[in-house]
């Protein structure tokens, strides 16, 4: 007859919860894996499954009661550096829906809205139609599997019972969301330049020849250059993505580099 002892299942049970707190910390506000389009059960699924595979290449847990107040403190840091890691992808899909609110205000396209049940506000449907492509784009270039390597790596990095984490990694992760405005206007420049020009051109000429109004001739005009420019943007997007996502997968190496504790 097979016998487990108490000091056997808590052993089972370190090994797994602690884990699995910061992988599901992490897939809950990653931007593929934490899709509300997801279900809960499947996501917890998927961070259960990832934690049986990794479980066993894991450094050694530390020696501590799950129900005592350092295990609650394991506990919550783990669910903290899971979420600082899934906020760095969250960031670089952000840029793209930057760029598609800045290139959408600029084409006439504000009132083309409607409510996103990921983000739960109204998005325009530029926004939502970049970060699709975005989104595919990531699974091609295998961003999945790598985000993926990089959340198993950081356990050697931060393993789990470390004496707390560096502060000051809190306030790099503030300061790469600046990224979202820079990126996000660097890759709509091209576009809301050359619409900023007609808009400027549309405004003389309505002061001139005030019979040609702008609903008349603005909004058709802007509409078409519009699209027209988005046609040659979506040439050159793949190598911006592919800059965009090396800079987040760095940003997410040097964040976990910076959470460890200084000695």
């Amino acid at each position: 007859m097979v016998e487990i002892t108490f000091a056997q299942l808590q052993g089972w049970l370190i090994a797994f919860l602690w884990p699995f707190a910061r992988i599901t910390a992490f897939m809950a506000v990653s931007p593929l894996w934490g899709h509300s389009s997801i279900p809960n059960q499947a996501k917890v699924g998927i961070a259960a499954l990832v934690t049986i595979v990794i479980a066993p290449i894991l450094p050694a847990m530390p020696n501590v009661a799950i129900m005592s107040w350092a295990g609650i403190g394991i506990m919550i840091e783990q669910i903290v550096i899971g979420l600082a890691i899934g906020l760095v992808m969250h960031i670089v899909f952000a840029v793209v829906q930057a760029a598609g609110e800045y290139i959408g205000l600029q084409m006439g396209l504000a009132f083309a809205t409607f409510f996103d049940a990921s983000s739960g506000t109204n998005i325009m449907v530029l926004s939502r139609i970049l970060y699709m492509i975005t989104l595919l784009m990531f699974l091609a270039f295998n961003g999945h599997l790598m985000v993926l390597e990089t959340l198993v790596m950081s356990f050697e990095t931060l393993p789990i019972g470390i004496s707390g984490l560096n502060p000051g990694a809190f306030d790099l992760l503030a300061r790469y969301a600046g990224t979202i405005f820079a990126a996000g206007m660097l890759l709509a420049l091209p576009v809301v330049g050359a619409l900023l020009i007609i808009n400027l051109c549309l405004g003389i000429l309505n002061r001139s020849a005030p019979q040609l109004t702008v609903f008349n001739i603005g909004f058709p005009t802007s509409l078409t250059v519009g699209l027209t420019l988005l046609m040659v943007l979506m040439t050159r997007i793949d190598r911006f993505l592919q800059a965009l996502f090396s800079q987040g997968l760095g940003m997410m190496q040097n964040l976990i580099e910076a959470m460890a504790p200084l000695n």
